[in-house]
């Protein structure tokens, strides 16, 4: 996948403009100079209302679309659970001209290949169930903070020999994960590389600790995984749960301003940004997903 510069972000403070009527995944909102926006869901969104502003349920993100989203990426399930608002979330974003994509969280106390069988097997379904706009479903590997380096290769390996797509790594600053990856030899880095890294992080200062320093930005992070040369997707905007409400996360330092709310949205809602052009977020999704039926 072709990359860009990543070009100083302070403008992103104001969000992008929404689609032309009719508009599709081959037209995505323009990036206002900046950098695609993706907005991933779970079974837990959409969240409280917290404010004025625009809303979305899982049978309508318009709003996403309308405030700059390129794409979506809901959750198909975790630790052998499938997500039950993940078909109606996908089917939505497909309607608002959204590019569609799953991730599964793989979790320790479930079999890794297992846990690959049922994403893939659903993925599948989702695919072949209802005529879709878009050209591919993108798949991504959620990994527990605490997953063996085997579960993580098990099931990288599962779900490309039965899609033929190596799926996406999304990763916590997670200390475990670090040193994990960054002491496998050089086959095994090789073989996870092939993986684009989806990375999280929501505070320059966040992930300080005795093993590691904060990272202070993505290049940073990247640095002390040891392993990709760059990221692919970052997780900027992150969302707690604390006293019976949720709390966004949002990176908000040096050249990275982005705005604790997306875009006129009465909630929180977590989001990422691809670092790479319309069009490249486009070839990336057709060589990260599964084509979809027509």
């Amino acid at each position: 996948m072709n990359r860009i510069t990543l070009l100083p972000l302070l403008f992103l403070a104001t969000q992008c403009s929404g689609p032309r009527p009719g508009s599709t995944p081959a037209s995505l909102p323009p990036s206002a100079g900046g950098m695609p926006q993706i907005v991933n869901v779970s079974a837990y969104d959409p969240k409280e209302r917290q404010r004025e502003g625009r809303g979305y349920t899982e049978n309508d993100v318009s709003a996403l679309r309308a405030n700059g989203a390129s794409g979506l990426i809901a959750r198909a399930g975790k630790g052998g659970v499938l997500d039950t608002k993940c078909a109606n979330f996908l089917s939505a974003a497909d309607r608002a001209g959204l590019l569609p994509g799953v991730y599964y969280r793989l979790q320790t106390h479930v079999d890794a290949v297992k846990q690959a069988d049922q994403f893939v097997s659903r993925a599948q379904a989702l695919a072949r169930g209802r005529a879709w706009q878009a050209p591919s479903l993108l798949l991504c590997a959620d990994f527990d903070a605490n997953s063996r380096l085997s579960d993580i290769l098990r099931f990288m390996d599962r779900v490309e020999a039965r899609t033929g797509v190596v799926p996406v790594a999304y990763l916590e600053n997670s200390t475990h994960l670090k040193q994990l990856l960054s002491s496998a030899d050089a086959a095994t880095k090789a073989k996870l590389r092939r993986m684009p890294y989806w990375l999280a992080l929501y505070a320059h200062d966040s992930g300080a600790g005795p093993v590691y320093p904060a990272p202070g930005d993505p290049r940073g992070l990247v640095n002390q995984y040891r392993l990709w040369s760059n990221w692919t997707l970052w997780q900027y905007g992150g969302v707690d749960w604390e006293g019976g409400r949720s709390r966004p996360k949002v990176y908000n330092h040096g050249a990275y301003r982005f705005p604790l709310y997306f875009g006129n949205l009465d909630r929180p809602v977590e989001r990422n940004v691809f670092n790479g052009s319309p069009a490249n977020l486009v070839r990336f999704w057709q060589s990260h997903g599964i084509a979809l039926r027509h």
